[in-house]
Formats: structure tokens, C-alpha cells, sequence
């Protein structure tokens, strides 16, 4: 018998970081990671200037990138990084290497035979969209796992970080827009948290925490391009090594 962390019963499940992503992910179709600041917004931006980006959690990211015909991105502020404002036009046809604490690490460990999205505000619907012919074409009801990442302290515990919790329930919304909403308790609660606030996230992603500390480093870029809500149609999945576009 399945535990009930699993929240196998349910179409759509929600659930926070690496080991909550093992916990709910165990049998479903597909996965889902949301870093809104910046991981996951970072690769959707860059797919759309055809760039492939690479997540990865291991020491020596050099070596991995060598091996990938890959370059590793640089420090938030370097021309190709983590930052979504960093990549542009002018790096199409590059791989990137990213190394972060929390999307890029999670989406690593879930590397396998079930996709994995990279998913955001800026692209929930088309996540949906993406999904909806999933389920189509397994002629059967297909099953989500919905990741928050977080965020990781200097000591590397995790923390709460409300962004991500909107841009899960972003996506959790839209996926009950196409019908795909048999969710579970916490895959509802975080879809309320997102249509509740819809009109004011935009402000609260920029006075949370996270986005914050990215104001006072110097990125509101940053922050501005992750609270767009719905402003792509890229739907990054990763296959192999690198997050491309895969209809």
C-alpha cells in the first residue's frame, strides 16, 4: 500500500524540493519544477532564444560541460548565468551548464524515463496546453507531479519561498482550465494561493524575500521577467541531459 505522502490517488499532486519530489513523483506521467526565482524562468527565456541549457548537481561542472560540448554559466552578473535578463539572442546555439541549490539540482535528480518540465508563471497555460496533448495522446488520465523547489539558506536547509508556491498553483490553475483537475489538498491549496492573489502577484513576488534580496543585488530584471504571468508559449523538457523545446 502506498503511503498517503505519496498522494497517489490524485491526478495533480504538490509537493517542496528533492525529497518531495521523490515522495509524490514516485508513479506519475510527468513532473513539473518551478523555480520562479530564477532557475526554471532562466531556461524557459532560454529556449526561446535556442539556447539548450543543462541542469546539474555535482562538483565539477567544468568537466561535465567539456564532456556535453557545453560552457558553464558564469555568476549572476556574467553574460550567460543564472539570471533570466542575462541570456539573449546574441548566445543562441549555445549549451549552458547551470548549477543552482534548488531547480537546477532537483531537475537533475529527476532525470529519467518521465519528462520533466521546467515550468513558470510566464508559461503556465502553455505547460497546460502541453500536458492536455500528453493526455491525449496516452488515450488514458495521465498523472502530474507539480515540484515547488524553494529556496536554500546559507546552511543549506530549505526554506519557504512564496514565488514558487505562486508558480506552482499557476500551473496547478491551469491545468483544472484543461480538465486536468482531480489535485489533491495541497495541489489545491497551492492553486488557491495563485488565484486568489492573481491580480496582486506581480507586487508580492517583487516584496517577497527572495525577490528582494535579487532587488538589492542588483537584478529587478530579473524579478520583472519571472512575475510575467503567461508571457510564453515555451514549454522546456528535459530528455537526455539538456531542457529543449519537444513538442
Amino acid at each position: 500500500m502506498s503511503s498517503p505522502l505519496s498522494q497517489s490517488q490524485y491526478q495533480v499532486r504538490f509537493d517542496w524540493g528533492i525529497e518531495g519530489a521523490r515522495t509524490v513523483a514516485a508513479d506519475v506521467d510527468v513532473i513539473v519544477v518551478v523555480d520562479v526565482l530564477s532557475f526554471t524562468t532562466m531556461v524557459g527565456i532560454a529556449l526561446e532564444y535556442g539556447i539548450e541549457v543543462l541542469p546539474f548537481d555535482g562538483t565539477d561542472a567544468a568537466r561535465y560541460a567539456s564532456e556535453h560540448a557545453a560552457v558553464v554559466a558564469g555568476k549572476r552578473g556574467s553574460p550567460l548565468s543564472l539570471s533570466p535578463a542575462s541570456v539573449g539572442p546574441e548566445h543562441a546555439g549555445t549549451r549552458v551548464v547551470v548549477q543552482s541549490p534548488n531547480g537546477s539540482r532537483i531537475s537533475a535528480a529527476l532525470r529519467g524515463d518521465v519528462p520533466v518540465v521546467a515550468g513558470s508563471l510566464r508559461n503556465r497555460s502553455a505547460v497546460a496546453e502541453w500536458v492536455l496533448a500528453r493526455q491525449a495522446e496516452k488515450a488514458n488520465r495521465l498523472s502530474v507531479a507539480v515540484i515547488a523547489s524553494g529556496e536554500a539558506r546559507g546552511d543549506g536547509t530549505s526554506r519557504f519561498a512564496v514565488e514558487d508556491m505562486f508558480g506552482a498553483g499557476a500551473i496547478i490553475d491551469a491545468l483544472a482550465e484543461v480538465g486536468i483537475d482531480f489535485c489533491s489538498p495541497e495541489a489545491a491549496a497551492a492553486s488557491a494561493a495563485f488565484t486568489g492573489l492573481r491580480n496582486a502577484i506581480g507586487h508580492l513576488v517583487s516584496a517577497s524575500a527572495s525577490g528582494k534580496e535579487l532587488e538589492e543585488w542588483g537584478f529587478p530584471q530579473d524579478v520583472e521577467l519571472a512575475s510575467q504571468v503567461d508571457s510564453s508559449t515555451v514549454v522546456p523538457v528535459l530528455r537526455g541531459d539538456a531542457f529543449s523545446i519537444t513538442r
